[in-house]
């Protein structure tokens, strides 16, 4: 089974566009492969486009992030980069 590690949680989720915001703790790029759990939540994706402040970014190390995900994710979701 692949490592996950910890690196952020969700803050926000904009269900209209399906993006969700992520309060980050640790690095994370476009390319990453990534595991949302919660209570509700179990969802496994590509991090194909990753933005701040509405601005294109490769690669984030702290501050929120918004991504576009595959589903509905609820605020306080942990985030793990799957290693």
């Amino acid at each position: 089974m692949p490592e996950e590690k910890l690196i952020g949680r969700i803050s926000h989720f904009f269900n209209n566009i399906s993006v969700g915001i992520i309060d980050l703790s640790d690095s994370l790029a476009v390319g990453d492969k990534i595991h949302i759990k919660g209570v509700s939540t179990d969802i496994e994706q590509m991090v194909d486009s990753m933005q701040i402040d509405r601005k294109d970014v490769p690669s984030a190390f702290s501050g929120e992030v918004g991504i576009k995900v595959s589903g509905k994710v609820k605020e306080g979701d942990e985030v793990f980069k799957i290693v």
